[in-house]
């Protein structure tokens, strides 16, 4: 046991006090302050600008259309050009006015109107012309006869309720509180399979290209060295998560009042229940032991630096594919395919969680699916084992899953000859 926690020493502080570790958590910190920071940012570059003015030209009766969208003006400011279209065009491009607004009536005397821009994509143009439609629908209904009261009605949202039968589903309150959440922990888990568990490879193919992994061997068993690795750099990620909940949790204390104190129910957090919470933790660290010992076990049974990515690459897109089923997952959480793929280990620590976030799902299942990928940890864990035994003694040209059957077999010779 103390050779295990040697090797787990060694990986986890020399992985510590890298560079590249250092400066990824600096950047991860730094991000955090500037997500809790943006409003103070934009208020700077752009300061307390008035709202935009815009010229405009009302050719209609009276200019009734300009006393209708001057009263109703928000976010920008309409101003009556005295002067042709030619003359309020140049001063647009003069940048004096944000844009022209040309007012006029159609053949049923409807409002209508066109926009003079430097671009045709302009924030401003799209207010305007919401209001010109309020406008028009107004006018269009009083000429029709039917009175203000009548449109408000048609125009008032439906009343409509959502009442679930099974008294497992879960509550507004609670799927607010766990959307978020779900989507964090599918991101988390997709991030730390394709960053920990690339590393996990590369951190044994580096040892064996340098002969670090024949001293290794001799002071310890390839197998402990395998889990020493996986739980070193699981603890490595570990420390990351904490510098950054530490960072959030600072944040939201400076910033908190500032910002109304949204941030948790932003992301979900705040309305998520204890369960979800325990849950999320517990198929977290399934999920990562399941990937990180494929890994591992890939890892031991290449030489150089070049052949790890193209043997770990069909493992990134497995969980690519979790990933992206688990997206399509939130909008159809209930779907058959969602169902069944909740039951497949490579999948479970994503979809299943997805599913008891967002759906009632009975117990039974839940321990089902448990029970099913830790039984699949550990066949997994015995088969990487085996591979890693005979992997890390292996040198040469490697890249190919033929390597992983001289592996099996140099370990079953090496368990022989110890007997």
């Amino acid at each position: 046991m103390r050779k295990f926690w040697i090797v787990f020493s060694h990986t986890y502080l020399s992985r510590v006090k890298t560079k590249g570790y250092i400066i990824s958590s600096a950047i991860f910190l730094l991000i955090i302050c500037g997500i809790f920071y943006i409003p103070d940012i934009i208020e700077r570059f752009t300061g307390d600008s008035e709202d935009p003015v815009v010229a405009v030209i009302d050719e209609t009766e009276n200019e009734q259309l300009y006393e209708l969208l001057s009263s109703g003006a928000e976010d920008y400011q309409p101003v009556l050009f005295d002067g042709n279209e030619e003359e309020a065009k140049q001063a647009v491009e003069n940048e004096e006015f944000e844009g022209l607004l040309v007012l006029s009536q159609s053949e049923q005397n409807l409002p209508q109107a066109v926009f003079y821009g430097m671009q045709l994509t302009n924030s401003t143009s799209d207010d305007m012309e919401a209001q010109l439609q309020q406008i028009k629908v107004a006018q269009a209904a009083s000429q029709a006869g039917v009175d203000e009261a009548t449109i408000q009605d048609i125009y008032t949202p439906v009343s409509y309720e959502r009442q679930a039968l099974d008294e497992e589903a879960k509550t507004e309150e609670e799927l607010a509180g766990s959307y978020g959440l779900v989507y964090i922990l599918v991101f988390a888990l997709y991030m730390s399979v394709i960053i920990y568990g690339m590393m996990i490879a590369t951190d044994i193919t580096n040892e064996k290209s340098s002969r670090v992994m024949e001293i290794l061997i001799s002071s310890s068993s390839p197998v402990g060295q395998m889990f020493a690795k996986i739980l070193a750099i699981g603890m490595m990620g570990l420390t990351q998560v904490a510098l950054i909940t530490a960072a959030v949790y600072v944040m939201v204390q400076i910033r908190g009042d500032e910002l109304g104190g949204g941030f948790f129910d932003f992301i979900g957090i705040a309305n998520a229940s204890p369960v979800t919470l325990t849950f999320a933790l517990i198929f977290f660290i399934l999920g990562y032991f399941l990937y990180a010992t494929i890994c591992a076990g890939l890892g031991s049974v290449v030489s150089r630096m070049e052949d790890v990515q193209q043997l770990v690459s069909p493992v990134i897109f497995l969980v690519m594919g979790a990933f992206f089923l688990s997206i399509y997952g939130l909008s159809s959480p209930d779907s058959s395919i969602i169902v069944i793929a909740s039951y497949i280990p490579f999948f479970t620590p994503m979809i299943m969680f997805l599913r008891i976030g967002m759906l009632g799902v009975p117990a039974w299942e839940i321990a089902l699916s448990i029970a099913i990928l830790i039984a699949a940890i550990l066949l997994i864990a015995w088969f990487a084992a085996k591979v890693y035994r005979g992997g890390v003694l292996m040198y040469g040209k490697g890249g190919s899953f033929n390597q992983l059957k001289e592996a099996m077999k140099l370990s079953g010779n090496i368990k022989n000859k110890s007997k």
